[in-house]
């Protein structure tokens, strides 16, 4: 976890509080912050610097990716805070560490929308060896997933092993040793992922610019 830390608010970290709400919600499409901690003395925010932002956040939905859970860290920030309209840039590109969290109901969401139907159906294809997905389930720390052939659905789950190898993310069926790497953008680097109490979570790093 991420540690949060509780410390009276100087009013320019207030403002920049606001101003990455603000840019936060310009990303994406729906967030629900819970916490915004930006760490820093005025002095150094004066100088456009910041010394850590913790975001912890909520009920995420970036550009059709659905997040229970997010929390994310970042350092050494070189920033520049329009004070009039209150906007926040980064004027470097930070390296965030970031936490992500899904449910059983996000993952199916999101594989299941329009905008990722494709990629569900190329799962099915590469790992279980059927034309369509029909059914993801996250149980007892396990993946398990149902497909159909020819619109005859399989109701046997096979159980789905995720893994990280050199940042990239993985699915394994040891039954067919099939092996399939989720497409992610090559700024991301993927450290660990564990599913625990019926959550996918994904630790990982990256560089962030807006």
């Amino acid at each position: 976890m991420i540690p949060k830390r509780i410390q009276e608010k100087g009013i320019l970290a207030k403002l920049l509080e606001q101003g990455l709400r603000i840019l936060l919600s310009k990303e994406c499409k729906k967030i629900s912050i819970i916490k915004i901690d930006i760490i820093s003395t005025s002095t150094q925010i004066f100088k456009g610097e910041i010394q850590k932002i913790i975001v912890i956040a909520e009920d995420i939905n970036y550009k059709g990716l659905l997040f229970d859970e997010i929390e994310l860290e970042a350092n050494h920030l070189k920033i520049n805070l329009k004070l009039k309209n209150r906007e926040l840039s980064f004027i470097n590109n930070p390296i965030i560490e970031f936490n992500i969290s899904l449910s059983q109901n996000s993952l199916k969401t999101i594989l299941f929308s329009n905008n990722w139907n494709f990629l569900a159906n190329i799962i099915s294809k590469e790992i279980l060896n059927k034309k369509k997905l029909k059914d993801i389930e996250i149980l007892n720390g396990q993946l398990l997933m149902k497909a159909s052939e020819k619109n005859i659905t399989i109701n046997k789950s096979e159980q789905i092993n995720i893994k990280t190898e050199k940042g990239k993310i993985y699915l394994e069926n040891k039954l067919y040793n099939k092996i399939f790497q989720i497409p992610i953008e090559d700024k991301i680097y993927i450290k660990n992922v564990i599913i625990e109490n019926n959550l996918i979570n994904v630790f990982a790093n990256s560089t962030i610019s807006f």
